[in-house]
């Protein structure tokens, strides 16, 4: 029996991709959850309303919906075809990270949150890009 052969068995793309958008939801959860236990978290929310323009109602709005396309990626990442998959998970991708450092506070915590999250988004878009029509 070769064990050699069982030990370098490849993880299935798309369980893969699935698996990474967990990670940088679980993060992304965690930066916000901590971040909100940090007096004058509510102040620096409204300084960041005023230079957007955006009340906070619509700040909150886009990070929602930001929240959301990673939850949808979880799925997605598992049932879209390889095509299709691909794309999809390049450009939230991209998205995601912009959108992580955009909002970046200067805390120790959600730099180094945001860097765990930014590894994990550049391996869903490394993964998505080498997926090769042989993976089908």
């Amino acid at each position: 029996m070769n064990t050699s052969k069982n030990a370098t068995k490849k993880i299935d793309t798309k369980a893969l991709l699935s698996t990474l958008w967990i990670v940088v939801m679980i993060n992304i959860l965690t930066a916000d959850v901590l971040s909100l236990n940090i007096p004058g978290s509510a102040e620096e929310l409204a300084k960041t309303s005023i230079s957007t323009g955006l009340p906070i109602p619509q700040l909150m709005l886009v990070g929602a919906i930001m929240n959301e396309l990673s939850i949808a990626m979880i799925i997605l990442s598992r049932v879209l075809k390889r095509g299709v998959n691909r794309w999809v998970n390049i450009i939230v991708g991209i998205v995601t990270v912009a959108y992580i450092w955009a909002g970046a506070g200067s805390y120790a915590h959600y730099t180094f949150i945001a860097t765990v999250e930014t590894i994990c988004l550049l391996l869903i878009i490394w993964n998505a890009w080498k997926w090769s029509d042989a993976e089908d």
